[in-house]
C-alpha cells in the first residue's frame, strides 16, 4: 500500500489540453473515487498514474517514488480495464493466476489465491471456461479478479463493473466496498456514475474539462458542493438552480424567481449582502421542497404541474415557477394532474446561493 500524489500535473494531446495543472492525493488505504462526465479527463488522468500515457508537465508520485520515468511495470499498480483485456486463449482461473506467476509465486500459493478471490467475485463456477464463452459481465469480474489477486501499493479500477445488469451491478458496490475494507488498500476507482462514486468512496474528487472541481467525502459533496458543476452534476434528481434576483426590502432579504418572492433567513442574507450584486443562481435539492393541493403559510409559491412521474417509492414533479422548471421528490402518495396548480414550499436551512458569474458558492 501506498499514497498517490499528483503535483501540477497536465497532459497534452496536441493543442487539447485533457488535464489542467492536477493536484490531489490520494491517501494510504483510502478509496478514492475519481468522478465526472465523458471527457472530463478521468481516464487519461488514470493512464498517467499506470504509465500508459507519457506526462506533459507535472509529477505523479507512489509513496515516496516519483513515477513520471518508471516503465508500468516498474510502478507496483494492478489495473482493472473496462474494455476486460483478457488473454483468450486462457481459462478464467489461468487469467486470474497470470500476475502470480508473472512474479514467480509458488504453484500452490498461486491457485489459492485465485481461488480465493474467484469466490469472492462469485466466479468459481465458471473458473475452466475461456472469455469467449463469458457474457460480458463475467468477463469484467474476471478482469477485475486478475487486478485484485495480487498486493501492489495501488490498485488502479476503471469503471470494472459498468457492464454488469442492475442487480449485479447493486450487489457489487457492497462487496467492492468489503473487499477494500478486509485488504486495506490503496484504490483509484474511475468512475462516471455518480451512485457508484458517493456509495463506495472514501472521498471523491469531481474533474470537468480536465479541472478538478472539488473533491470531498460524499457528505461534503452532496451537501455542501464547490461550485454550480459540482451541484447539477451530484444528485438523482439534481439539484434545482433558478435564476433568482436579491430584493431587500424594510430589513427583509427575498429571492426573486420570475415573480414568485422567495423569503431567506437572516444568516444567509447577510452572506450575499454585496452591494453592487443582486442576481445570483438559488440551488435547492427537490426532496428539500415541500408541495401541497392548497396554499398555506409553509407552502405558498403557486405552481403548474408539468411531468407527473410515479415511480413505486416516490413520486417526481415537474413544475413550472414563470418561465423555469423544478424537479420535486415528493412521497408516492401525492397525486397531481399535468396541467394542475399546486404549491410549494422549501426548506430555507437548505438553499445554496451561488455566483453568477463565476459559479462558486457563496452560501
Amino acid at each position: 500500500m501506498a499514497q498517490l500524489v499528483f503535483k501540477n500535473v497536465w497532459k497534452k494531446y496536441g493543442e487539447v489540453e485533457a488535464v489542467k495543472d492536477l493536484s490531489f492525493e490520494c491517501k494510504d488505504g483510502e478509496f478514492l473515487a475519481l468522478l465526472g462526465p465523458s471527457g472530463c479527463g478521468k481516464s487519461s488522468t488514470l493512464k498517467m498514474i499506470a504509465g500508459l500515457e507519457e506526462i506533459t508537465k507535472g509529477e505523479i508520485h507512489i509513496g515516496d517514488i516519483l513515477v513520471n520515468n518508471l516503465k508500468p511495470g516498474a510502478r507496483n499498480i494492478a489495473l482493472a480495464f473496462e474494455n476486460y483485456a483478457l488473454y483468450p486463449p486462457l481459462t478464467v482461473l489461468q487469467n486470474i493466476a497470470f500476475p502470480l506467476q508473472a512474479l514467480g509465486t509458488a504453484s500452490a500459493e498461486v491457485d489459492k489465491e485465485a481461488k480465493d478471490i474467484a469466490r469472492i467475485l462469485g466466479l468459481t463456477d465458471i473458473l475452466n471456461r475461456k472469455p469467449s464463452r463469458l457474457s460480458g459481465g463475467q468477463q469484467q469480474l474476471t478482469s477485475l479478479a486478475r487486478a485484485l489477486v495480487k498486493a501492489v501499493s495501488v490498485y488502479l479500477l476503471d469503471e470494472p463493473i459498468s457492464h454488469l445488469d442492475a442487480d449485479l451491478r447493486s450487489s457489487m458496490r457492497g462487496e467492492l466496498k468489503r473487499i477494500h475494507k478486509e485488504m486495506r488498500a490503496t484504490f483509484l476507482y474511475v468512475t462516471h456514475d455518480q451512485l457508484e462514486a458517493l456509495s463506495m468512496a472514501d472521498r471523491i474528487a469531481i474533474l470537468n474539462f480536465g479541472v478538478l472541481q472539488q473533491i470531498g467525502t460524499p457528505n461534503e459533496i452532496f451537501n455542501h458542493p464547490a461550485n454550480l458543476f459540482v451541484a447539477g452534476f451530484i444528485g438523482e434528481p439534481p439539484m434545482n438552480l433558478l435564476e433568482t434576483e436579491i430584493i431587500r426590502k424594510e430589513g427583509e432579504t427575498y429571492g426573486k424567481v420570475d415573480g414568485a418572492m422567495l423569503s431567506i433567513p437572516k444568516k444567509i442574507a447577510d452572506k450575499i449582502s454585496q452591494p453592487n450584486e443582486t442576481e445570483f443562481y438559488l440551488g435547492i435539492r427537490p426532496n428539500d421542497l415541500m408541495v401541497s393541493k392548497e396554499k398555506s403559510e409553509n407552502c405558498c409559491v403557486p405552481s403548474e404541474v408539468y411531468i407527473y412521474e410515479h415511480l413505486g417509492d416516490r413520486t417526481i414533479l415537474t413544475v413550472r415557477v414563470g418561465k423555469q422548471t423544478l424537479l420535486i421528490e415528493t412521497s408516492p402518495e401525492f397525486k397531481a394532474d399535468m396541467g394542475e396548480v399546486i404549491w410549494i414550499g422549501y426548506n430555507p436551512d437548505k438553499i445554496h446561493f451561488f455566483n453568477k458569474e463565476t459559479g462558486n458558492t457563496i452560501v
